[in-house]
């Protein structure tokens, strides 16, 4: 461990100070991997869209952790993709790489060793291999189909230890990652199927997904009398009914506030349009479950009735949005 004290060049610079040109280095490197979003990214992104298999990913060293969070970023965007580790590849995980699959190798110097059994592997067996790299004249650009080469900016470290490089092969990847998502038109309800336990994933999550169909949705006609809407209201357990007029079009409300407001010795033989709250708030099947969340929490209330084109098709109770982990 190196004391500051016997490095007058580090004791010369705050750690701010050195935090602030680290930043100012790797946004510099940014701006200029933007250039590399031309005709070669295009073909890339072609590439892999034409990908019968799975998208391989690999790396050495500090290419090989970004090449992990690369694959990862594809696979829960649309397109089944893996890290496979260059060493390992040459003691038998060359098996994982099929005929059908496409490879994108990470480089910064574009000599990487160990990338050489996985490159003889490709050309043998025709698979598309895709380059990421920092040397232009490097081996690994002379044996991809088409290469991405990183802009030639300097470490932020003055070890010249891997960091504008890395984080240059990161937002490419992101860069690439994002552009095959837009180009296959996944969904934000395809990502949320991949994601089901993660907090992106619930963030999407419809009010269809989550509603009770028509069938289990306390209704009734606005001329039922009152003593068949109490059955209603307690055999579906809900706390309420929901009120259509002759057209089967939700008109009101009845609530057990309703119930209350509205007590007297002859309630059950009044008709539901009496007793109801007009003009019910509702939300569509398409809205977002947190959406009808913030409904149920600002009106304080417990359900919320779903309808399309003004007739209900479902009932959503504020439990059933806590079951599915919606905040």
């Amino acid at each position: 461990m190196v004391n500051p004290a016997k490095n007058p060049k580090a004791a010369a610079h705050s750690a701010s100070e050195s935090g602030k040109r680290v930043l100012l280095r790797e946004i510099e490197g940014l701006r200029a991997v933007m250039e590399t979003t031309g005709a070669p990214f295009d073909a890339v992104v072609e590439r892999i869209l034409h990908i019968k298999g799975r998208l391989i990913v690999s790396g050495m060293g500090k290419s090989g952790h970004i090449a992990r969070k690369i694959a990862a970023t594809f696979a829960s965007t649309g397109t089944p993709a893996y890290f496979v580790h260059p060493a390992e590849a040459s003691h038998g995980d060359l098996g994982m790489v099929t005929k059908d699959d496409g490879l994108l190798l990470l480089s910064n110097s574009g000599e990487t060793s160990e990338l050489r059994d996985i490159i003889a592997h490709a050309k043998r067996f025709s698979i598309p291999l895709m380059a990421m790299v920092r040397r232009a004249g490097s081996m690994l650009v002379s044996a991809a189909d088409v290469a991405l080469v990183l802009p030639d900016i300097p470490e932020a470290s003055p070890t010249n230890a891997p960091t504008t490089s890395t984080t240059m092969m990161l937002a490419l990847g992101d860069a690439l990652a994002i552009a095959t998502l837009e180009r296959r038109g996944f969904t934000p309800e395809d990502y949320t199927a991949l994601h089901p336990g993660g907090r992106l994933g619930k963030a999407f999550i419809r009010v269809r997904d989550l509603m009770h169909a028509e069938i289990d949705t306390p209704l009734v006609k606005h001329d039922d009398i009152m003593s068949k809407v109490l059955l209603v209201m307690t055999n579906k357990s809900f706390g309420c009914a929901g009120v259509t007029d002759d057209k089967g079009m939700l008109i009101g409300v009845i609530t057990d506030g309703d119930l209350r407001r509205h007590m007297s010795p002859d309630l059950l033989n009044q008709k539901a349009s009496a007793v109801m709250t007009k003009a019910p708030v509702t939300i569509g099947p398409s809205a977002l479950a947190a959406e009808a969340l913030g409904i149920i929490n600002a009106r304080s209330i417990t359900s919320l009735f779903v309808e399309e084109d003004g007739r209900p098709v479902g009932i959503l109770h504020v439990h059933d949005c806590l079951r599915a982990g919606v905040m």
